[in-house]
């Protein structure tokens, strides 16, 4: 009786700890990528769509302010970064648990090496108000035709 008591008591407590845990993440921001559509895009002519899924422990990704850029997309052919603004996700003071997926629509690309099409990718990351920087995540590739 007493061991079935006692093995009784450690499954809940190792659901209770793996719960906790299962929870808990910390302030700097986690990216996973999803998507970039569509696949092969007309140069000057077609916008690209990426999509992210985004996760932060202390609610501070994104940023009312104009002009704060807080999320880089860098061309893997030639390490040009552009920068775009996450509006601010979770009000200002607190401290929670945010995420979800989100989209930022580049509006064209070019062929950058003189040829008829080229393939490539883009990595990802953002920035919190405090600074921290997320894990970089690098997108499936794109193939841009004249």
């Amino acid at each position: 009786m007493i061991m079935k008591s006692l093995s009784a008591l450690f499954f809940v407590s190792l659901a209770i700890v793996s719960c906790k845990k299962a929870e808990e993440i910390g302030p700097i921001p986690e990216i996973e990528f999803i998507s970039v559509t569509p696949g092969n895009v007309q140069e000057y002519a077609d916008s690209l769509v990426f999509t992210i899924k985004y996760r932060d422990g202390d609610g501070d990704l994104g940023e009312n302010t104009s002009g704060a850029d807080n999320f880089f997309l860098a061309d893997s052919r030639n390490n040009v970064i552009y920068k775009f603004r996450i509006p601010q996700l979770a009000p200002d003071n607190s401290s929670i648990i945010i995420e979800g997926n989100l989209n930022v629509t580049l509006a064209n690309t070019a062929i950058i090496d003189g040829s008829a099409s080229q393939t490539f990718s883009y990595s990802i990351y953002v920035k919190d108000r405090a600074g921290n920087q997320s894990n970089t995540v690098v997108t499936s590739p794109v193939t841009v035709t004249q």
